[in-house]
């Protein structure tokens, strides 16, 4: 994802003499050098120099005149025109900062998930209760809390045990919350001693509906 903005040369000479001619290098009412002369001080083609002369024609910085040569008409104009191209380099550098900062928390959530999944991988693997170890607990259609929030039924209060993701269909929400609602299906993972594996069920579900 980019966005870096790339200024075209003619845009940087317009700036250039835009710049002078704000700071008094050349005065309001003088004649700028020819086409070939600035071709020939920037190291550019003639064309390239008529772009940028065209550019600050525009905006009235300058104007051609035939038989004179191009005139400076306002320092006031041409700070305007300085201005402009400032916000523009501004935004397009806080687009990417934002950019890169948004790849960054990309690839901070995928590590998370990798790491989870091996956790998680690696506890179904283990006999002995961990209680750094998350314990997966499905969310089945006869749970008496449908609907609700952790938070609503004081899960961790009930249970002992924290819900540190939650796996929906192909979705995995890493630390929920206490407003995580519990719908069929979920996959509660959750992380506590070894009481959690009776606490837990016997939570959601009616004693007999234990499953």
């Amino acid at each position: 994802m980019q966005d870096n903005y790339t200024m075209p040369i003619y845009q940087k000479i317009a700036l250039d003499l835009a710049n002078k001619i704000y700071t008094g290098s050349i005065v309001e009412g003088s004649t700028l050098y020819g086409r070939s002369v600035l071709a020939g001080k920037y190291n550019v083609s003639p064309e390239t120099i008529r772009r940028a002369i065209k550019l600050l024609e525009d905006i009235k910085i300058v104007e051609s005149v035939k038989g004179k040569g191009v005139i400076v008409l306002s320092s006031k104009n041409a700070l305007s025109f300085i201005k402009k191209y400032q916000d523009i380099t501004n935004i397009s550098s806080y687009k990417s900062s934002l950019y890169k900062l948004l790849g960054e928390k990309s690839k901070l959530e995928n590590e998370i998930v990798e790491t989870l999944n091996k956790i998680i991988d690696y506890s179904n693997r283990l006999e002995i209760i961990n209680p750094l170890v998350p314990v997966q607990f499905t969310i089945e259609e006869n749970c008496k809390y449908i609907g609700k929030t952790s938070g609503e039924t004081k899960f961790w209060q009930n249970t002992g045990a924290t819900i540190v993701a939650v796996k929906r269909g192909e979705e995995l929400i890493i630390s929920p919350g206490p407003y995580i609602e519990f719908l069929v299906g979920d996959l509660l993972l959750v992380v506590g001693d070894k009481h959690i594996y009776n606490s837990v069920p016997a939570f959601l579900y009616d004693n007999n509906d234990i499953k």
